[in-house]
């Protein structure tokens, strides 16, 4: 990974959008220090303290710490993220938009226009629920015109996000809304660090925890490599074909099915929609339905645990699913196979090719999609039993290890592409 990097930073066109990404990485944090007008900071330092601690340090973990100092990146990249799976839930309802998914890049490019203006419109209704719900004895706003430069500063941070992570996947490298989400989680992890440290060292929680989870994290980091690096090989041979006199085919290839085809997204998604029952528990002004919330829908109660668990593993298994079938479409694979004169060896064209790369993707996906869920929900149970706050651990590592993963598979794509250019034209 390491010697990738440094190749890639001899070449002038990667060390350019290296550095293009370095630089919008750098402009988040620098947004991260910038806090909201018209907002009391001890009154919000407060709030982070007491019964609210547990659920507002998830939420804050999420927007990489810019919840607690509440700052123009509050909402974070998350809203376009829950509108990216509206937008695709949507787009397998709605035929118009199922068709205008096909239409190639036309239609990608409307649809993610579809996906920017909802995006807009809940961190608006985020922006609006924060000041006024959560954050509301925090606000010294008087007047419309103060409140809205509050409500505004928020959305505006967010479509600055949008853009920014629109700007690094297209000039840059890797997924620009994964990096973001990397930088914000990367931030913490020295404070969080350092807390469960100074707990240790005041008796609060047993050095023996520590010493487990940090073995924890070391286990998950190699198995999520081995699971982004397991794939299946499957053979395909290519008829002969004679076209005037030269004779075309006959070569054999191999489709490469990725274990974990889907990446973090799962998890960031999964966290997306975790994170609802705990915001909205946090604008409730009945105190009682604010209790029955955070017991049964947040890590808080043990009910809400439990469940939160379940629906960790259940989500995680569905989105990963939802997304290998929408990043391989085993239907339009075996028709682009078969009008290309290949054909998998054993296995009838058309249909029944398409049956085979299904079954085989679901045999790949299930195992990959429990062991995914089952090392997020690890640290949680860990958390729980030992006391300690395990922010930096669980999907905070898997995302981590995913992106630096997927960023140098970018890297490497794009040297291989460059040397083939090279070689073309020669």
């Amino acid at each position: 990974m390491i010697s990738t990097f440094k190749n890639a930073w001899k070449i002038p066109q990667l060390r350019k959008k290296m550095l293009f990404t370095l630089f919008m990485l750098l402009l988040y944090r620098l947004g991260s220090h910038i806090t909201v007008p018209y907002m009391n900071a001890q009154v919000i330092k407060q709030l982070f303290t007491g019964a609210n601690q547990s659920v507002f340090s998830l939420l804050d973990l999420m927007a990489g710490g810019n919840f607690s100092n509440y700052t123009i990146f509050a909402a974070n990249i998350y809203p376009y993220i829950t509108a990216s799976i509206v937008l695709q839930l949507l787009t397998i309802a709605i035929p118009s938009l199922e068709s205008l998914a096909k239409e190639g890049e036309t239609g990608r490019k409307k649809i993610s226009q579809y996906t920017r203006y909802l995006a807009i419109g809940i961190a608006l209704v985020q922006a609006i629920g924060y000041t006024f719900g959560i954050f509301r004895t925090a606000v010294v706003a008087e007047g419309i015109l103060q409140n809205s430069v509050i409500i505004l500063s928020i959305v505006a941070g967010t479509a600055l996000l949008i853009y920014m992570g629109e700007q690094i996947t297209e000039h840059g490298i890797g997924n620009g809304v994964s990096l973001l989400i990397f930088a914000g989680i990367i931030t913490r992890f020295p404070t969080d660090i350092i807390q469960s440290v100074e707990a240790v060292k005041a008796g609060i929680a047993s050095p023996i925890f520590l010493v487990i989870f940090l073995i924890v994290v070391i286990g998950i980091v190699i198995f999520v490599v081995a699971l982004n690096e397991g794939e299946r090989r499957i053979p395909v041979q290519y008829a002969k074909r004679v076209v005037g006199r030269k004779m075309y085919g006959g070569q054999s290839t191999h489709i490469p099915i990725k274990v974990l085809m889907s990446g973090v997204m799962p998890i960031i998604f999964t966290n997306s929609l975790i994170a609802i029952p705990a915001t909205i528990a946090m604008f409730m002004k009945n105190e009682s339905t604010k209790r029955w919330i955070m017991k049964y829908f947040t890590t808080s109660g043990t009910p809400g645990l439990v469940l939160n668990i379940v629906l960790t593993v259940l989500l995680i298994i569905f989105f990963t699913y939802f997304y290998s079938t929408i990043q391989f479409n085993t239907v339009e694979y075996s028709k682009s196979l078969q009008q290309n004169g290949g054909f998998i060896p054993g296995i009838r064209p058309g249909k029944p090719t398409s049956d085979y790369l299904q079954r085989t993707l679901n045999r790949l996906v299930l195992p990959g999609a429990i062991a995914l869920a089952i090392l997020s929900v690890l640290p949680t149970i860990l958390t729980r039993i030992s006391g300690l706050q395990f922010n930096y651990g669980g999907t905070s590592v898997i995302i981590i290890v995913g992106v630096v993963l997927e960023t140098t598979r970018v890297l490497e794509q794009q040297m291989l592409m460059r040397h083939y250019k090279g070689f073309l034209n020669k």
